[in-house]
């Protein structure tokens, strides 16, 4: 049995947690506030106490943490628990700058290091639909295959080096569209209260026309029941529009609807919006 320690659980890292535990893989979990990993305990997991106890003695290590700099602090509270021969499956989206500090971390513990964020929110991780975008060694694809295959419906294998960045660079890519497309969903509804116009007279003219899509109907609705319980938090997503300015500034990219979207996600944040989905970026239509 495949023995795997996930370090943090929140929206993302507790479902992905379900899913190997129902793949009948061996999981110990840890999170900063411990109380978000214990109900896990329930489904059959084990919770340590500390980022040491989680990894020592597991086959794969899996990070699902805020930031890269958040998973470099986390890894080296838990560096004198890892051990050569490990696999750890970095699965957060950390920026292109953050990959190369990771990857020689794992390196000098003789860990293998594979860089593997995932495109998909709260719902596809609870259903186990994730799709992983995995750069690393073919020598570690057997071990993370059970993994990666409770996880997700498709894991696509973008290079052998983890460290050379081609899977935050598809991350960024894929996420920019979804973070850009909910800041249009709110801006356009926002206009619509703002000139008076029923929301759901845009929703007949758009739905079942070119222009309509399952992603555009979620947030419609969202927004029309007034339910921004999180698939993909608005603070969550104010960083990523960082990390994309950041990669696109570096490739002589101008990103304007990122820049945009980003701006409003920093009003729906300082708002009290943070916590909610990023479809709450709907709020900054109304505030400065």
């Amino acid at each position: 049995m495949t023995s795997v320690a996930l370090l943090g659980t929140g929206i993302m890292g507790a479902a992905m947690a379900r899913n190997l535990l129902r793949a009948g893989l061996d999981v110990t979990v840890w999170n900063r506030t411990r109380e978000r990993a214990e109900p896990l305990a329930a489904d059959g997991a084990t919770v340590a106490a500390t980022p040491a106890e989680a990894v020592a003695g597991a086959d794969v290590v899996i990070t699902m943490l805020d930031d890269g700099d958040t998973v470099l602090a986390v890894m080296g509270d838990a560096a004198s628990a890892l051990r050569s021969g490990q696999v750890w499956a970095q699965m957060s989206t950390v920026g292109l700058e953050a990959v190369e500090p990771l990857a020689k971390l794992a390196a000098e513990h003789g860990v293998t290091f594979v860089d593997a964020p995932v495109q998909g929110t709260r719902q596809p991780a609870e259903q186990g639909q994730l799709v992983v975008l995995a750069a690393g060694p073919e020598s570690a694809r057997a071990s993370l295959e059970p993994v990666f295959g409770a996880v997700g419906r498709r894991t696509l294998w973008l290079d052998t080096d983890g460290a050379g960045g081609a899977a935050q660079r598809l991350k960024l890519v894929a996420v920019s569209y979804a973070i850009s497309m909910t800041g249009l969903v709110g801006e356009t509804l926002g206009l619509a209260k703002g000139l008076g116009v029923d929301a759901a007279l845009f929703a007949e003219v758009v739905t079942g026309g070119p222009l309509d899509s399952p992603y555009l109907q979620a947030k419609m609705k969202a927004i029309a029941d007034g339910d921004f319980t999180p698939s993909f938090t608005a603070r969550n997503a104010r960083k990523d529009t960082r990390l994309i300015g950041a990669a696109a500034a570096a490739a002589g990219v101008r990103a304007d609807l990122n820049e945009a979207t980003g701006e409003r996600l920093r009003r729906a944040v300082e708002s009290g919006h943070g916590e909610e989905d990023m479809a709450a970026n709907y709020f900054a239509s109304f505030e400065s």
